[in-house]
């Protein structure tokens, strides 16, 4: 039986994250971001202690974010490397993405 995973949205004017528990686990993970303009966020960095692997809490708090930038109307841009690949293994999420910069 999966463990119940309780994710909180802490957010200041510029930076957020998002914090992660999971039943009966020591510590917590987290997801952080940064506000850069209207309707766009950056994924910045993904965190989950040792205690955490195997439970699924890393993709559970990309998955919230996903789901938040959908019902808030904001874009991500995955400069996480985690979120990075998982936004490559899911094309069904690219309505919650920012396009992809043109190569410099």
């Amino acid at each position: 039986m999966a463990k119940a995973i309780d994710i909180e949205k802490q957010t200041d004017s510029a930076k957020g994250s998002y914090v992660a528990r999971v039943e009966g686990v020591e510590g917590h993970a987290h997801l952080d971001f940064t506000i850069r303009g209207p309707g766009m966020v950056s994924a910045d960095h993904t965190e989950a202690p040792d205690s955490m692997r195997g439970t699924g809490v890393a993709m559970a708090l990309v998955e919230r974010l996903i789901a938040d930038a959908r019902a808030e109307g904001f874009k991500i841009i995955p400069l996480c490397p985690y979120v990075l690949a998982q936004s490559r293994r899911h094309p069904e999420w690219s309505d919650a993405m920012a396009p992809a910069s043109p190569a410099a």
